[in-house]
């Protein structure tokens, strides 16, 4: 007779479920959503800045024979000091947000990465809300 414990009597443990790549954890999602945000705020704040962040004379419109006008550009100030200070923090956030998104170990588990990345940019919860991005 052995010692050896009897197979009914040891209780069935439930297989654990298949890895679905598209099953995002709850903190990739908000990443993601944090990322989101961050780009459309940089680019509204962007939108209403000059374009030229130094200050420039601009310059005239330029047609060459044939080609296709290149257009010209009004003389700016440039970037006041709050604007600046705005742009950059905007843009050191972004790139913090972008790496834990792309470095998060949910990835190495995807047979396609790609596909999955890009779903999780319209999964529910990753998008932000219109009101969220004009707060910024």
């Amino acid at each position: 007779m052995t010692d050896a414990p009897d197979p009914a009597a040891t209780p069935a443990q439930p297989e654990p479920e298949p890895f679905d790549p598209l099953q995002f954890p709850p903190d990739l999602i908000a990443a993601q959503l944090r990322l989101a945000t961050l780009q459309d705020q940089l680019r509204a704040h962007q939108a209403r800045l000059p374009w030229s962040r130094e200050p420039h004379p601009g310059w005239e419109p330029v047609d060459d024979r044939g080609r296709p006008p290149h257009p010209g550009r009004p003389a700016t100030d440039g970037w006041d000091a709050a604007d600046s200070a705005k742009y950059d923090r905007l843009w050191a956030e972004l790139r913090e947000a972008a790496a834990a998104v792309s470095c998060h170990k949910h990835w190495a588990q995807c047979p396609d990465p790609v596909k999955a990345r890009m779903a999780l940019k319209h999964a529910k919860g990753a998008v932000p809300a219109p009101e969220l991005v004009q707060a910024a």
